[in-house]
């Protein structure tokens, strides 16, 4: 049955670059997406900034800017993200918008009219040195709970509890380090405790989606909202009778940047009103501007929003549950509107040793520069989804446990099944395979068909680890299907029936590296798509994993889908202390990072990262000179180690040439590329070769010609080496000129 889902991640605050939290969970979201389109549901994922408060507006001013033109100049930099990582969010807003204010208003003057908003003066605490009264966030102190130093005035990042600034002890302002004073001032109050709202929430909070049937929240965000909603229980399990619920304050004094209330000069939504509103807006902008009817909606926003078969689904970190599991789903009931089907809770990301990422403290790595020094966005889709569980657990970012996943899992298992059979398909069958509508049905394939339930149910539980173990074991069984039928003896053998068998298996082979690459899909699509293009395939959704292979069909020539990662390229990402570097903290950088290319490779030069070195241009040659060099295109037949050394690859090159008989002739040519290249990758490909370099006798063999390769000058600052590919179309022995 089909679904039609809305899909939201928390809004990145916009006072400076996305870090690796952010991404870790537009990743999860974005996966969980995908797999859900490709199951036939539809779905409308939108994001959106976060845009107002006082850190903005304090932020602007330092910057000399604004606090919209400070927005905007951080909002245009987000695309760098979206794109370098495959999210695929319909539409991306923000909360100093049209959209927000009017939504806003409009909810808060609905519970107003429910008699659920009330005023009461405040003592605030207020900064004598910069003359206004302090936000949460910049009171720090002791917490009050578990006495944690350094904390933020609204709540602690180390127990978790929610209190009020005034609780803190030995508070100061992290503005000015002043002592701050105590104002009085009359503040906006959402009547949380109202007995409607807490019999409401308890009901919610412990209950199941209308629409889906399953729990709204998890087990541990259930236990924690019930320990918000009754107060902590003592040793006998009774709860304390002033325990529950505390009124919400939801306004804040000018200077302020956010939304005016409402009939009450000088006075702004505290941002935390606005921002869960920003879903919605976002949202309506992505109807008003015409996006979702170009996607197929064919409802309007206000019939899509209120439609109660709609599931409203959003992902967030741990650390913001209080605000997504009582404010937000209050303040939608009590003003009229559909309440979340689904609050999907992760926890954080950290180091190895457990240190949590973050930017303000220095300590983490930057997804930008990630990509500016050419690391491929899908080898961090693919660990972040490998760690990831249905379950509040923080992942750990172990660089060398990355470096062996990616290469072992991605490169060692899954791309090396079409690397080794589509070697054989295309020099013994050109291209073809066994034209047998059963061969790619039956057998060894339908093995891997029989799990779809299983991994698709581990998919949408957000159990992606789980899902990813069982694709790696089908890579793994796959593998040892192709090794136990030998195809190397096979293919030497004169026997008609060897050669039927080879043909068999190799079909089968690639139908298993089919349906694997529809259970990746939704973790690596760029991959997915190449992979498709390869095979000659359409977009397969889910249900193509019944659909094999057509008989007799042919793929295209195997061009490696993705390189290994090169642990160099790690020390460069963590080689300066943490956090963004520091060109892209500027509020007005707005250059776009290098492309990856889905192999690992840089597709244009940096303006974040450490520059790229430029060799300086050789002497100046006449053509004569250069007509000189015969280079050609050369198909990889074979490559192999060289035993006794860690640089060398041995490659058997295909260069067009042919005896005397018509039988083609190969050569043998050492090249230095083990560190950048496994066998298996190279194995099939094109390239271009020195076809006219004098032979050179080494230690190894004869080395007949030089395989071309492209490298920075500087290595430490930009590992890699990228051997060339002509394009679709180029046979061996054809000529560059």
């Amino acid at each position: 049955m089909s679904r039609t889902l809305f899909v939201t991640t928390a809004l990145p605050y916009a006072s400076g670059p996305l870090h690796i939290g952010h991404m870790m969970e537009y990743i999860q979201a974005d996966i969980w997406v995908r797999f859900m389109r490709m199951r036939g549901h539809r779905v409308a994922f939108v994001g959106a900034d976060d845009a107002h408060g006082a850190p903005i507006m304090i932020a602007a001013e330092k910057a000399g800017r604004t606090p919209p033109q400070f927005v905007a100049e951080m909002a245009a930099g987000r695309r760098r993200y979206l794109d370098g990582y495959h999210l695929a969010f319909d539409h991306w807003h923000s909360t100093d918008s049209i959209e927000n204010v009017e939504l806003s208003q409009s909810i808060y003057r609905a519970l107003k009219a429910n008699d659920l908003v009330t005023t009461r003066d405040v003592e605030q605490f207020f900064d004598p040195v910069k003359n206004m009264f302090l936000p949460d966030r910049y009171i720090k102190g002791e917490c009050p709970v578990c006495h944690a130093k350094d904390q933020y005035g609204d709540s602690c990042e180390v127990c978790g509890s929610v209190y009020s600034p005034t609780e803190l002890i030995e508070p100061y302002s992290s503005l000015t380090g002043a002592t701050p004073v105590l104002k009085t001032s009359e503040h906006f109050f959402f009547k949380l405790s109202d007995p409607r709202c807490v019999g409401f929430l308890k009901a919610w909070t412990a209950g199941l989606s209308t629409t889906s049937g399953v729990a709204r929240l998890q087990a541990e965000v259930r236990n924690k909202a019930a320990e918000w909603l009754l107060g902590k229980p003592d040793a006998d399990g009774a709860f304390d009778p002033k325990g529950g619920l505390a009124d919400w304050d939801i306004s804040r004094d000018e200077p302020y940047f956010g939304i005016p209330i409402p009939d009450a000069p000088g006075k702004y939504f505290y941002v935390w009103l606005d921002a869960p509103v920003g879903y919605l807006a976002s949202l309506k902008s992505y109807f008003d501007s015409g996006k979702a009817a170009a996607d197929g909606q064919t409802q309007t926003f206000d019939e899509f929003v209120n439609d109660e078969g709609v599931e409203q689904v959003h992902f967030i970190g741990k650390d913001i549950i209080y605000f997504h599991t009582l404010f937000w789903p209050a303040m939608l009931r009590f003003s009229g509107r559909k309440t979340p089907d689904a609050i999907n809770v992760h926890g954080f990301i950290t180091l190895s040793g457990g240190e949590k990422m973050s930017k303000s403290r220095g300590t983490g790595l930057s997804p930008l520069r990630y990509l500016e020094i050419g690391m491929n966005p899908e080898w961090l889709r693919y660990y972040i989804a490998a760690k990831l569980n249905g379950r509040i657990e923080d992942i750990e970012f172990n660089p060398d446990d990355f470096v062996a996943r990616v290469n072992s899992d991605l490169i060692g298992k899954y791309v090396n099944i079409a690397s080794r059979a589509a070697g054989f398909v295309a020099k013994h069958f050109e291209g073809r395979l066994y034209d047998d509508a059963d061969v790619a049905r039956d057998g060894f394939a339908s093995e891997l068909r029989d799990e779809s339930r299983e991994i698709a149910h581990a998919i949408e539980a957000r159990e992606f680890g789980k899902a990813i173990r069982l694709v790696m074991e089908l890579a793994d069984a796959t593998n040892g299907f192709f090794d136990m039928a030998k195809p190397w003896l096979l293919a030497k053998s004169a026997d008609a029936a060897d050669r039927q068998h080879l043909h068999r298996v190799c079909t089968q082979t690639l139908e298993c590296f089919r349906v694997l690459t529809i259970y990746l899909k939704p973790i690596l699509p760029k991959l997915a798509s190449e992979a498709e293009a390869f095979l000659g395939l359409a977009p397969q959704q889910w249900s193509d994993i019944d659909v094999p292979l057509p008989p007799g069909a042919t793929v295209r020539p195997y061009r490696h889908l993705m390189a290994r990662v090169d642990p160099k390229m790690l020390d460069a990402l963590f080689e300066s202390a943490g956090g963004e570097p520091a060109a892209s903290s500027t509020a007005s950088s707005t250059a776009a990072p290098a492309a990856s290319s889905g192999d690992g490779t840089a597709a244009a030069e940096s303006t974040i990262a450490a520059p790229l070195s430029i060799e300086p241009v050789g002497e100046t040659i006449a053509i004569d000179d250069f007509a000189k060099i015969d280079l050609r295109v050369a198909r990889i037949v074979m490559a192999e180690k060289v035993e006794g050394s860690t640089k060398l690859l041995r490659l058997t090159l295909d260069v067009g040439e042919r005896d005397a008989d018509g039988n083609p002739v190969t050569r043998n040519v050492f090249s230095g590329i083990q560190g950048a290249y496994a066998p298996e990758q190279l194995a099939g490909r094109m390239t271009v070769v020195v076809a006219n370099l004098a032979p050179r006798k080494m230690k190894f063999g004869v080395s007949e010609g030089m395989v071309l390769a492209a490298g920075a000058a500087d290595r430490e600052t930009r590992p890699g080496l990228y051997v060339l590919e002509p394009d679709d179309g180029a046979v061996p022995g054809m000529r560059v000129r």
